[in-house]
């Protein structure tokens, strides 16, 4: 879906926290920005994780502990592709697995995500939303983007994918050959789509990854949301590329949010 849509003339931005009032457009990712996802594909991952520790228990019994949804999706998995999450998190546990055992395991983590998704649903956040109108009636362009193929069916059972300007998803990305997170290709791509330089957009992240493909992308302003609230997931954002962390994208409508 790509749809180049110009400023409004004369559009107020006063609705907008002051951070994002020269901002020509804005990239969101979609796990965990724009929709209550990040959970499901957590559990998901826990679940494929857990049993294949259980079959193939590494060497040192400290490696076998099971997959930690919040420590070990944010060091490992959030944010990139499905192969990329699998190889690096069972490489965090010693494991040096054949491409046929990634392979596997992603296999088995995203039959169980269409399975929960597809029981249970997802909901955008309201926050989020709040943001997203308040660009769109300042006339600003909006683009998601998403490692995930099944971003597009996440926002449309969310009610949010008319929303956005631009998407782009996992399985375009494959098409064009897109580097995964943290490199930059993905965003680069939404915000070429919108008609406007990164150096004048902002991307919204909650995976460590992403933050940095913005700040290796180039892009104006980077902010990361710190959904989980952790007693450091703040700062690791600020040291991996975020210039903000907010922990509702609300708080950057109106005026009283951070500058």
């Amino acid at each position: 879906m790509t749809v180049h849509r110009p400023l409004a003339p004369g559009a107020s931005r006063e609705a907008l926290a002051p951070v994002l009032r020269d901002v020509r457009a804005v990239v969101f990712d979609t796990d965990g920005v724009i929709t209550d996802s990040a959970r499901v594909h957590a559990a998901a991952w826990k679940a494929a994780f857990d049993a294949y520790l259980r079959a193939h228990p590494p060497e040192d019994p400290e490696q076998r502990r099971p997959f930690d949804v919040r420590d070990d999706y944010l060091r490992h998995v959030d944010g990139k592709s499905r192969l990329d999450g699998a190889a690096a998190f069972l490489a965090a546990r010693g494991i040096e697995p054949s491409d046929e055992t990634v392979r596997a395991v992603a296999a088995d983590k995203e039959r169980l995500f269409v399975q929960r998704l597809r029981e249970h649903g997802v909901d955008a956040y309201p926050g989020t939303i709040r943001l997203v109108h308040a660009l769109r009636r300042a006339g600003v362009p909006r683009a998601a983007a998403s490692a995930s193929r099944h971003a597009g069916e996440l926002l449309a059972r969310a009610g949010a994918l008319d929303l956005f300007d631009v998407l782009m998803d996992g399985g375009e990305a494959a098409q064009l050959g897109l580097a995964g997170k943290p490199q930059p290709d993905l965003f680069l791509e939404a915000v070429r789509r919108l008609g406007v330089p990164a150096d004048r957009a902002a991307v919204v992240e909650d995976a460590l990854a992403g933050v940095e493909a913005g700040r290796r992308g180039g892009f104006a302003l980077v902010i990361g949301v710190d959904r989980t609230a952790g007693e450091d997931t703040g700062a690791r954002l600020l040291r991996h590329g975020a210039d903000i962390v907010v922990r509702d994208l609300g708080e950057l409508c109106g005026g009283g949010a951070p500058k």
